[in-house]
Formats: C-alpha cells, sequence, structure tokens
C-alpha cells in the first residue's frame, strides 16, 4: 500500500508544522509548502516545495498526483487587502488547481471566529448565524474564503472551524504575541471574567487535520459520520469549557502583572463540537496542561 501524498501550505507556521508532523506520524509523504528555502519541517517522507501557492502553475506543479491538499495559510493582522490578497485569492487559485488535478480531498483551516459571537447569542453549532458585514477584517474575509470554497464544487471539501488555538510557538497568537500585548499594554489587561473564551490545543486540531486528509476519518452521505463526499462540511473543532478568568488570569499570573475584570454584556456560550466528535475526534489536552504549557512558554 502506497502511503498518501498531501500538500499541505503554510507547514512552516504553528498549524501547518503540527499538521506536518502528525502527517509523519501516519506515514504519509508531505509536499510541505513554503515561501523560504530551508524552511520546511525537516523530517522523514517531507519534501520542501518552495514557492508562492497563489501562483497558478506552482499550484498546478504541486498538486499534481496528490491525494489531499491542506490549507493552512491565512496573513493575520495585515489589512483586508492583504488578507484577501493571500487568504481568499492565493486560497482559491491552489483549490482549484487540486480539483482541476482530481485531488479528492481539501482541507481547509478556517476559523469560529466566523460565528456571530454577540452577548445575546447562545452556544454555536456548525449552523449558527454567521458575522456580518460589519465584523473584524479577519472574521469577514475568513467567512468569505470558506463561502468561496463551499461553491468551488468538484471535490470533496472540509472547513475546519477552530477558535482560539492554543500551543507553544514564536508566532503562536495566544501563546506568544497576545502575552506580549498583554505585557507591554495596560489596556489589553482588560475582560470581562466570565466571558468565554473557547479554544483548542494545535496538536488536537493538527489531528483531525491529518486523520481527514489521509483517510482516517472517512468521507460519509451524512455529515454527523463524517465529511459529505462531494460537498462542502464545515465542522467546529474545539476543546472543553473555559473563560477570560482562566486565560486572561494565567497570562497576567505569569507575567507578574494585574488583570482589570470589567463588568458588563459578553458572550458566554460554547462552541459546540459535536460534529467533530461524531467523526471520531477526541481532544487530548486538557485545558490544565494547556495553560501550564502556556505559562512555562512565559
Amino acid at each position: 500500500m502506497t502511503s498518501p501524498i498531501v500538500v499541505v501550505t503554510g507547514a512552516n507556521g504553528l498549524v501547518g508544522s503540527h499538521v506536518v508532523a502528525a502527517l509523519g506520524e501516519r506515514g504519509a509523504t508531505v509536499r510541505a509548502v513554503v515561501r523560504r528555502v530551508g524552511t520546511a519541517p525537516t523530517a522523514a517522507g517531507v519534501e520542501e516545495h518552495v514557492g508562492d501557492f497563489g501562483d497558478p502553475a506552482f499550484a498546478d506543479a504541486v498538486v499534481a498526483g496528490a491525494d489531499a491538499l491542506v490549507t493552512t495559510v491565512h496573513p493575520l493582522g495585515s489589512d483586508r487587502d492583504s488578507q484577501r490578497r493571500v487568504g481568499l485569492d492565493g486560497t482559491l487559485v491552489i483549490a482549484e488547481a487540486a480539483v482541476a488535478a482530481g485531488v479528492p480531498l481539501l482541507v481547509h483551516v478556517s476559523t469560529a471566529a466566523v460565528y456571530d459571537r454577540s452577548p445575546d447569542r447562545g452556544d454555536i453549532t456548525e449552523d449558527s448565524e454567521l458575522v456580518g458585514d460589519d465584523g473584524n477584517d479577519y472574521a469577514v474575509v475568513k467567512r468569505d474564503v470558506d463561502a468561496a470554497l463551499a461553491r468551488l464544487g468538484g471535490t470533496t471539501r472540509v472547513l475546519l472551524r477552530p477558535p482560539a488555538i492554543l500551543g507553544a510557538g514564536d508566532s503562536s497568537v495566544w501563546n506568544t504575541v497576545q502575552p506580549a500585548a498583554i505585557r507591554d499594554d495596560e489596556s489589553r489587561r482588560h475582560a470581562i471574567p466570565d466571558q468565554s473564551f473557547a479554544w483548542v490545543h494545535v496538536d488536537d486540531l493538527a489531528t483531525i487535520a491529518a486523520d481527514l486528509a489521509t483517510g482516517a476519518i472517512a468521507v460519509s452521505g451524512d455529515a454527523s459520520v463524517g465529511p459529505v463526499v462531494g460537498g462542502c462540511t464545515p465542522v467546529n473543532v474545539a476543546s472543553g469549557p473555559a473563560t477570560q478568568r482562566d486565560y486572561l488570569g494565567a497570562v497576567t499570573s505569569a507575567l507578574g502583572v494585574e488583570p482589570t475584570w470589567d463588568e458588563g454584556e459578553a458572550w458566554t456560550g460554547r462552541i459546540v463540537a459535536d460534529r467533530a466528535r461524531g467523526w471520531g475526534w477526541t481532544p487530548q489536552v486538557s485545558l490544565d496542561d494547556a495553560l501550564v504549557e502556556l505559562r512555562a512558554g512565559l
């Protein structure tokens, strides 16, 4: 039996590198797409492919003969035009190349930020209302990427929707970038303590992406069992409940600064991941372990 060939964009990023590692553990051959020579993870079965996945010629070449494509890139923190150019337009270029090449599965790392999480919203499922055009740039562009992939057709598509992704790394938003802002800016130490902090650990996110890409989670005619064959299936990927008291409390304690707990309305629901669990996914990293890792890194 030959090993599956999986293309991973953003293979040197926080999520991408963990997906590459998880695929390696499953015996896959990984085409690791990066922008700079020598930056792809080095492991058995990993092939570095240097180029711009938004370039049609490069995209065509890198997906040829692949069994799955996993897209992880989004320029978080850039302006809306840059986010659309890379996150939307670029993703569509390689997605369309995959469809043209007959790649049977596309797994896109989206975000739970596409959902409207206003204070009056309760628990969030895959059928919940999405953000409007007045949402922040990141949420709106990611929403539009999901919609574009849903219209694409021609292959089975899965939209992974994680909330805050915890996990150590220089580029980690929640373990590195946000804590640095909290350290340097007193205004970032304010939060409503009971506001939900929906989260997942990067290891658990990588697990479901790799299981999908290698066929351990099989396609189905029923979205409660697996990705709908030939369709576009969103799936929430979230771990257990947590609040801002948990997250901001852990960060400020590690940094030796005081949080400011504000009063007000906030979203207190949860991101329901029953669909992912129906596919056989069970998160392994507990909140306590994730916060221990977070504190240790600070």
